[in-house]
């Protein structure tokens, strides 16, 4: 978590604005768009990069459906793993993620912001009711990421098993999956170490409803989890 602190400090006549700016957007979700909140978000991400020796690296950009209303599904490395994609992506999305995360600092605000959904995996009404929300809203043309490991990798690089329950939702919304491979993004985060670091991230092409639709989710999960970690593998450094 050393990195955090030259985060801030090396913005330290920025943080006090932004850190009012963000808590004021978090508790005034209606009085500003999707696009505003996304906009300042990405502000943030990129002051934060700068002043963290963190470098994005993006490929597969043009993958991203320019129509929305589709689902990232990443592996999953630590808490930087949401940011590093906020700074790839051009267009807001929300994140449906696991209700713990709903009290650390600053990710608190941030998912607020994007009005994203918590999860309560020991809840199964609460989640089936999650399910059927980002249905709707995905449906209804907002874009959402979920991961679909369920909790983060210990291993670095290596993608732990997809879960198939992840895919419901994109499935009873027929939209498009997209996969996203981070490629080192535990480390800005989740090390002690201060080091430039470089985190890929790596947009696949979409998986239409059409090539999925007679699958199982099992079998969705699979099939997304191989194609990040062959992508992983070809272009870890």
């Amino acid at each position: 978590m050393k990195r955090i602190l030259i985060m801030v400090l090396r913005n330290i006549i920025l943080v006090p604005f932004m850190w009012v700016k963000l808590c004021y957007h978090a508790s005034h979700v209606q009085k500003y768009t999707e696009e505003q909140h996304y906009k300042m978000l990405r502000f943030i991400t990129k002051r934060a990069n700068i002043g963290g020796n963190v470098t994005i690296e993006t490929y597969g950009e043009e993958n991203i459906p320019k129509q929305s209303g589709f689902m990232f599904f990443p592996n999953h490395q630590g808490m930087y793993d949401v940011l590093a994609i906020v700074a790839s992506c051009p267009k807001p999305f929300s994140v449906v993620a696991k209700k713990e995360v709903g009290n650390v600092p600053f990710l608190k605000q941030v998912f607020a912001c994007m009005r994203a959904f918590l999860i309560d995996r020991d809840d199964l009404r609460q989640s089936m009711q999650v399910i059927m929300d980002v249905t709707k809203e995905v449906q209804g043309g907002r874009n959402y990421l979920i991961f679909a490991e369920g909790t983060r990798s210990k291993e670095g690089n290596k993608v732990n098993e997809f879960k198939g329950g992840s895919f419901k939702a994109a499935t009873k919304a027929k939209c498009p999956i997209i996969p996203v491979a981070l490629i080192d993004a535990y480390k800005p985060f989740d090390t002690n170490s201060t080091a430039p670091v470089t985190v890929q991230v790596h947009f696949l092409p979409a998986i239409e409803y059409d090539e999925y639709k007679n699958m199982k989710t099992p079998e969705i999960a699979e099939m997304v989890k191989n194609q990040i970690q062959d992508t992983i593998n070809a272009h870890i450094k």
